[in-house]
Order: structure tokens, then C-alpha cells, then sequence
């Protein structure tokens, strides 16, 4: 099967690390890809925003499936624009339809999923520019914390928590009135504050039934104990300790199982990945947002304790028979640390030599922000968070401390990695 994946980060470097270990692949691409992918397919110089340019890169080199990595052209509708083409109708998308992707795309469509399906999430209220004065009222009426979203996609900084409410009421201000974050701040969600720990789970959908995919927990902010500017994502720890099988079973039945009908009460094609972000808030789940593709940095922990062949669960989903398919996954625990460049998540700087590549043990190297330097033959930084550094043991902490080896051994100018990850979860 000739496959092309869609994106360039550390998500994508694990995907096709997957896909590359499978019977059913004859040729993998990548678009655009990284130094890393490189190892495992083509990186092909495409845009994943040109549809027209993909639907003939598609046509030339007889693609059969195509998987979406990231969210932008899923939200675009890639999945419906491969549909109405005659040329790409044979072609599978392993990624959600234009409105299914709105679980993404709207955090006011999927507050109002919700609230419709009764899955568990924090009360809230949407508001836009002609009722920024009743939105402002609204914030007198909760108590602090005080949690502002953006409607659209934001890259990941669409979300704005504020203790004090003249803070809270300047910023939905500046969402609403100012255009902060340009449209995607056209509705912003004013939600209540939920106090707990988080983790991140996914399921593998057809559309009707589904595969649970290990759980994980991921770490935003760039400081250690969780302070600091929010980030794409400073490492994963899979699986999550107290995510044992009756919290697994009240996820599966309150929020899983109801998310799935929902979409089918609501006519709703779903194929591909689920990531139901979570708090774990007093020994109950509840939703924080859904996402419509796997997480990044929880892919790198989570992919490589999937055992099965990867390309025949895409199968699955496509032919709609996932349900006769077996998942099987790898019990012990990874973990995946996140090397950043000096500066990010603010400005930093590219082109950073990486050493020591060749010297990792008992370590898979995921490539985020990398780039291969054909004429010097070298491989440098080319974005904020440039390497995922994924480890296995028996234990999370030795998982952890083998990353942290190995993120010794791996230079560049102004690496930075958190030294605390787990911490949290060792009570």
C-alpha cells in the first residue's frame, strides 16, 4: 500500500516510525516531513493547507491512504475535499469530515455536544463581540479562576486563565473587541474553573466502534512544577498510574461510549483518532476539550506501545470492520522528554547544530523541529521543540531516567528540557 502522511512534527515522526514496521506498507511520504521521517519514507516539499497540490501528488504516485497528522486541514476539510474529487473518492482518509473536526475547530460545538450528550464537563457560557457587555456581567456572576477560550484554533495558546476579574474582563476584551487571536476569537468561552489532575486519552474510531488506545500525561508549561508560559507540549508519561481500570471503565462509559452515539444521533461521519482531553476532578472525569488527531508530545509515548501493525487498524477504520480487529499493546510504562530550543515557547532561533544523535542507548529519537543540512551533511534545529526522547522500563521512574540519560548525551545550543517530569504522579 503506497501511504502519505500529512505534517512535519514529533506526532508524525512516530506515526511513520509505525507504519514503516507494517507488512501492508509498499511506499511511504511525508509532507513536508522532518530529518527524522526521512529514515522511514519520502519527505515530499508539499503544503498541507494546498489541497489541489495533494490531490495530484496523490494522483501521480497512486495513494490509497491518506493520514491527516495534525488538526489545520482536518478543521479545512481535506477529509470532505477527497471525497467530492472523482480522482481521490477511492483514496482512504484516515482523519474526521469537515464537521466532525468542529470538535476541534469550536469549542462552543463541542461545549454544546456535550451539554446535548450529557458528558461530563465544566459549566460555561459563550459570547461574541455584540454581547462582550453580558460576557463581562457573566464574570461577576463566577468565581475566580477565570477560564477564557477561544472558539477557533489558536495553535495551542487560544486559552487564557486569569485570578483576578478586571485581568479577566481586559482580556475578554481584547479577545472579543481587539481580535487577540484574530478570528479564532470571533466567540470566546468563558468556562468554570475545573480543580484536578489532568491526562490525555484516545480512542481509534470507524465511526461505530472503537479501540482504546493507552492513556498519558503530558506537561505544557516550559518551567518545572508547572510554571511558566504554556507550550505544545514539554514531554508524555504513558501509562497514567491512577488511570486504573474503574476510572478507565467511567471514562468508557460516560464520556467514550456517549461521544460516539452523539456523533451517530447526529449523523456525523468519524474516522480517525478521538483525544479527549481530561481532569480527573475528585475521582471523576470530566471533559476539557476534545481533539481530532493524536496528541503531540502524548503520541511519542503512546504509538510505541502499540504492538499491532498500525496500517491494518487504518484498514480497519476505513472498511468499517475496526471492531474485527485486535489491538494489542506493549504493558510496560515510556516516556517521552521533550528538548526544546533557548527562548521557546517566545522567539527562538534555528539552525543549531545537533550532536550525539548516534550515541542514544535503548532510546527512540523522535524528531519535532529538525531539518537535514544537505550541503554540511548535518542535522539542525528548525523550531521551538526539536527532539522527543522516548524511553521503556517496568517502572515510570526508570522509563524517565533512562530519557534523561540520554537527553545528556544529545547537544545543541540552548537545549532545555524539564528535569520534573512524573513528579506528580508519584504520591
Amino acid at each position: 500500500m503506497n501511504i502519505l502522511l500529512l505534517g512535519s512534527g514529533g506526532r508524525e515522526h512516530a506515526i511513520a516510525w509505525k507504519i514503516a514496521q507494517s507488512k501492508k506498507l509498499s511506499n511511504l511520504f511525508i509532507a513536508p516531513g522532518n530529518a527524522g521521517t526521512a529514515k522511514y519514507g519520502k519527505n515530499v516539499e508539499l503544503s498541507i493547507s494546498d489541497f489541489e497540490q495533494i490531490k495530484n501528488f496523490v494522483v501521480e504516485n497512486e495513494i490509497e491512504m491518506l493520514i491527516v497528522g495534525p488538526e489545520g486541514p482536518l478543521v479545512e476539510g481535506i477529509h470532505d475535499y477527497f471525497l467530492q474529487e472523482k480522482s481521490l473518492k477511492d483514496v482512504s482518509v484516515i482523519g474526521p469530515q469537515k464537521k466532525a473536526a468542529q470538535l476541534e475547530g469550536s469549542k462552543n460545538f463541542a461545549k454544546e455536544f456535550m451539554k446535548k450528550y450529557k458528558i461530563p464537563t465544566a459549566s460555561y457560557k459563550t459570547f461574541d463581540k455584540k454581547s462582550l457587555k453580558q460576557g463581562l456581567l457573566y464574570l461577576e456572576s463566577i468565581s475566580p479562576p477565570y477560564v477564557l477560550k477561544a472558539d477557533g484554533l489558536a495553535a495551542g495558546k487560544g486559552v487564557i486563565i486569569c485570578s483576578e476579574i478586571e485581568e479577566a474582563k481586559l482580556e475578554l476584551s481584547r479577545m472579543l473587541k481587539d481580535s487577540k487571536f484574530g478570528k479564532a476569537s470571533e466567540k470566546v468561552v468563558i468556562e468554570e474553573f475545573l480543580d484536578g489532575i489532568e491526562l490525555s486519552v484516545f480512542v481509534l474510531t470507524d465511526g461505530k466502534s472503537y479501540k482504546i488506545l493507552p492513556s498519558a500525561k503530558d506537561y505544557k508549561r516550559i518551567g518545572e512544577g508547572d510554571t511558566g508560559l504554556n507550550t505544545g507540549g514539554m514531554g508524555s508519561i504513558s501509562p497514567v498510574p491512577f488511570a486504573d481500570a474503574k476510572f478507565m471503565k467511567k471514562i468508557e462509559e460516560r464520556i467514550i461510549k456517549p461521544t460516539i452515539d452523539g456523533l451517530n444521533s447526529e449523523n456525523i461521519s468519524y474516522k480517525g483518532f478521538i483525544f479527549f482531553g481530561l481532569i480527573k476532578v475528585k475521582d471523576e472525569p470530566c471533559v476539557i476539550e476534545y481533539n481530532v488527531r493524536m496528541g503531540d508530545p502524548e503520541a511519542e509515548s503512546i504509538i510505541p506501545r502499540i504492538k499491532s501493525d498500525i496500517v491494518d487498524l487504518f484498514e480497519g477504520v476505513a472498511n468499517n470492520n475496526l471492531s474485527e480487529k485486535n489491538i494489542e499493546i506493549d504493558p510496560r510504562f515510556s516516556s517521552a522528554v521533550m528538548l526544546v530550543s533557548a527562548g521557546y515557547p517566545g522567539a527562538y532561533q534555528k539552525g543549531k547544530v545537533i550532536s550525539g544523535l548516534d550515541k542514544t542507548e535503548d532510546c527512540i529519537v523522535f524528531h519535532a523541529g529538525t531539518i537535514f543540512d544537505s550541503t554540511h551533511k548535518q542535522i539542525k534545529t528548525n523550531g521551538g521543540r526539536v527532539l522527543a526522547l522516548t524511553s521503556f522500563s517496568e517502572t515510570m521512574s526508570k522509563a524517565l531516567e533512562n530519557s534523561y540519560q540520554n537527553a545528556e548525551i544529545i547537544n545543541f545550543e540552548g537545549k532545555y528540557y524539564r528535569k520534573d517530569l512524573g513528579n506528580d504522579l508519584k504520591n
